[in-house]
């Protein structure tokens, strides 16, 4: 097994950060990320995958390491996020990959998949969205009256959400055990988070969501038309991607495995050695 490094590749102007491991004859294996992380919160994963796998996991813009030249003037949205990662895949000559996709890592991922639906050997959600009835309204309700408003006063209600406070809540609350869960976390993506520009470009994020579920139909209808295997391990005390959203891809996923386990949204925190087991007998089971 290669060990796990970091590393940047320049991707149309802007310096994206990645983590790697494994051999690079291994199968590809693409971790995408959700809010407010980055590729730290697969930190332990990795080097369980990467006895198997190559396992890469990139930073999107505005998130963890990942530089973007402000004289590029990028617009972050889903559509871009999307777009860089595929060109970051095309730079680093992936063509063929299964992804674990988590939060903002779901649409992103889902968006490559319509694009190359023949480079996506498998998908592992976890917590990640593609049905109206996961999203849950004690998270959701304020941004979608921001979708219905575009007014600044429902947009500066969602500053509480990149707040430290509201960082640490979505690691701590749900879990079983929540003093378990290493206090790096919250504060390394917190203090990404406060770096000058960046809560504007969460909040715009926040707006561009909606284009996401605007492509949920289309996501679903890729699930019916591909036949790729879906694996969904959910963390059922979520507020953000209710249970409801993991039981909704059975009807549109011919091979699909689900687990609910006693956590919150970032279920993976404490519980890596069991993601890797159902990951890899999954992926050997069905690619």
């Amino acid at each position: 097994m290669d060990l796990l490094t970091v590393n940047n590749v320049t991707v149309d102007g802007i310096d994206v950060f990645y983590r790697e491991a494994g051999a690079h004859d291994a199968p590809v294996l693409l971790l995408l990320h959700g809010f407010p992380s980055s590729s730290f919160m697969f930190r332990h994963l990795i080097p369980l995958l990467a006895i198997t796998y190559r396992v890469i996991a990139p930073d999107f813009p505005a998130f963890g390491f990942t530089n973007v030249p402000a004289a590029l003037q990028y617009k972050y949205t889903f559509e871009n996020l999307a777009n860089t990662t595929g060109l970051f895949l095309d730079t680093l000559g992936i063509d063929r990959f299964a992804m674990y996709i988590f939060d903002y890592g779901a649409p992103v991922g889902l968006r490559l998949a319509l694009d190359r639906p023949e480079s996506v050997s498998a998908i592992i959600t976890q917590n990640g969205n593609a049905y109206v009835e996961g999203l849950g309204p004690q998270f959701w309700a304020p941004i979608m009256k921001y979708w219905e408003s575009g007014s600044e006063a429902d947009r500066e209600a969602l500053l509480p959400a990149v707040s430290f406070n509201g960082t640490k809540s979505r690691y701590v609350d749900g879990s079983p055990h929540p003093d378990k869960i290493e206090p790096e976390t919250y504060n390394l993506d917190q203090a990404l988070l406060d770096r000058p520009g960046n809560k504007d470009i969460q909040l715009d994020l926040f707006y561009d969501y909606r284009t996401n579920v605007e492509l949920y139909p289309k996501f679903q209808e890729y699930f019916r038309n591909s036949s790729v295997p879906v694996l969904a391990i959910w963390g059922k005390n979520d507020v953000s991607f209710i249970p409801p959203g993991a039981e909704a891809y059975r009807r549109d996923v011919k091979h699909f495995e689900l687990h609910f386990l006693d956590a919150g949204h970032f279920a993976l925190e404490t519980n890596e050695v069991l993601f890797a087991k159902r990951i890899d007998q999954f992926l050997k089971k069905c690619t």
